[in-house]
């Protein structure tokens, strides 16, 4: 293997494989001084304002003219103003032969398919999280090993709390947001029954959210207040016996054989390298576009995170209503970040800096790998019940943990995880899948990593041969295989819905 890689022949910097000192040659370029690993060394001389490409696509702009050889990044690269050909549609292909495969799942009443059996305590505001907790804590496997013995069918149960749902406007985008999110928990194939728990004087009243999300209670849905059952002691207690009624009926499933289509994957990366759009972004992608083959649904979202390559998925669009949809997100996005006195290139993290990536355009060029290369179907926004089949978009913010919940709100049943620099992160009630982009991150953290994708680094796998292997893996998960943050007990902190608007 060369020193370098090589992305597109057009590309004005090769990717480092490993740690490289100053003098190491390749393709006629001589490194100057030290490159680290994951990072960008410049194929030619590059003057001060121009263009700098990877995958053929621009990244940023030279803050100061970059000999060739020199180490390209935050130094000498810049985020710069330029125009996006939209293309609306020029990339639509036929849709790909249909292919079959089964995984061992649960079938639901009214024909949904989960790939988990949880019970879920959902709090209606921050105040009640601390009973929704200890309702659930009575159940844990950890704590009271007796407490599900005689019910080996239900994954567990979990609460699932938040910090807000008060001190915010009873009407308006953000409770909008909150109230879709619970309600996609609420009623999410995973949960086998939810009870939710609220204050009682909150600005998030659970009878208004009843009413506003089309929900009544009845022998999977149980609703109450810490006021009106008289204090957090009763209530704890109520919650309890509430979750001991649901028990036998939770218990009473089997899994069996259901078609691949009833997946749908939320995809994420976070803690990325330059690594990342390489090996596992474009394998995760390999994998949608299998899933997608086999009538399958992949979510993409984390819009800060496509931003300076949102051209390349509105070329995919199945018509210009869905590519100008995305647009308009983009531009709610601007418009959202100037007037908090922010910008979009306040991402990659340092995290992400340290690891490879230099700017925003570069780190989204990567993270739009994840969604593969079949036809874009449908955007949604946060937390909307995702009806189509296929490759879709859901907007979200990039924080992970918040974007991820947005995408089990909308029906996600599993989620695909990609990092370089080591996330650790679970999601109950889906099951989260961590892919490693590199074989050091594997060695290091292989406790908490599915599936190593540095293997495509080192030239051991293809993007092809990866993706197959997570296809496989996901059928397993989906059947019941724990994944690493599973085993660890990750999942119920990570639940956080958007919260948009001011706090009063």
């Amino acid at each position: 293997m060369t020193p370098f890689i090589r992305l597109h022949p057009q590309d004005d910097v090769l990717i480092a494989r490993a740690q490289l000192v100053g003098g190491t040659t390749v393709e006629n370029v001589t490194a100057r001084g030290l490159i680290p690993p994951g990072h960008k060394i410049a194929t030619r001389a590059i003057a001060a304002g121009e263009p700098v490409r990877r995958y053929n696509q621009i990244i940023g702009f030279a803050s100061k003219p970059i000999a060739a050889g020199e180490h390209v990044h935050t130094h000498n690269l810049a985020m710069g103003e330029f125009d996006r050909d939209y293309a609306f549609g020029a990339d639509v292909k036929p849709e790909p032969a249909r292919r079959e495969a089964t995984f061992l799942g649960i079938r639901r009443a009214d024909g949904r398919v989960a790939t988990r059996n949880y019970i879920g305590i959902l709090s209606s505001v921050n105040c009640s999280a601390t009973a929704a907790r200890a309702i659930a804590d009575h159940f844990s496997r950890q704590t009271n090993p007796k407490a599900l013995e005689m019910y080996p069918n239900v994954d567990g149960v979990v609460a699932l709390t938040h910090g807000t749902g008060c001190g915010m406007a009873s009407e308006g985008l953000g409770m909008q947001i909150l109230e879709r999110t619970l309600a996609g928990y609420a009623t999410h194939a995973n949960f086998a029954a939810v009870i939710v728990v609220g204050l009682g004087c909150e600005a998030n009243q659970i009878n208004a959210w009843l009413a506003h999300s089309s929900l009544r209670e009845g022998e999977t849905l149980q609703v109450f207040n810490i006021q009106d059952t008289g204090g957090t002691r009763k209530t704890v207690e109520k919650g309890i016996a509430l979750v001991k009624d649901m028990l036998p009926a939770a218990n009473r499933v089997t899994r069996e054989p259901c078609s691949a289509a009833h997946i749908t994957i939320g995809l994420q990366c976070g803690g990325s390298d330059g690594y990342s759009g390489i090996s596992a972004n474009p394998a995760l992608g390999a994998a949608v576009d299998i899933l997608v083959a086999h009538g399958g649904t992949a979510i993409l979202s984390e819009t800060p995170e496509i931003y300076g390559a949102e051209h390349l998925l509105t070329r995919r669009a199945m018509d210009r209503a869905v590519g100008e949809k995305l647009v308009e997100r983009i531009r709610w996005w601007e418009h959202y970040t100037r007037v908090n006195d922010g910008e979009m290139n306040n991402n990659p993290s340092p995290g992400n800096k340290a690891g490879g990536l230099t700017t925003i355009l570069e780190k989204s060029l990567g993270a739009v790998a994840k969604g593969g290369t079949t036809n874009l179907q449908a955007v949604y926004e946060y937390a909307q019940q995702v009806d189509a089949h296929g490759f879709v978009y859901m907007d979200t913010p990039g924080y992970d943990p918040v974007s991820a919940t947005g995408q089990v709100a909308g029906g996600a049943n599993m989620i695909c995880f990609t990092t370089g620099r080591g996330s650790a992160y679970g999601c109950a009630p889906s099951p989260s899948l961590k892919l490693a982009t590199n074989t050091a991150l594997w060695q290091r953290q292989e406790e908490d990593m599915d599936i190593n994708c540095g293997e495509i680094i080192d030239g051991q796998a293809s993007i092809q041969e990866m993706g197959e292997r997570i296809f496989r893996l996901v059928l397993a998960t989906a059947s019941g295989e724990r994944s690493k943050s599973e085993q660890h007990g990750y999942g119920q902190n990570e639940f956080v819905p958007w919260q948009v608007g001011a706090v009063m």
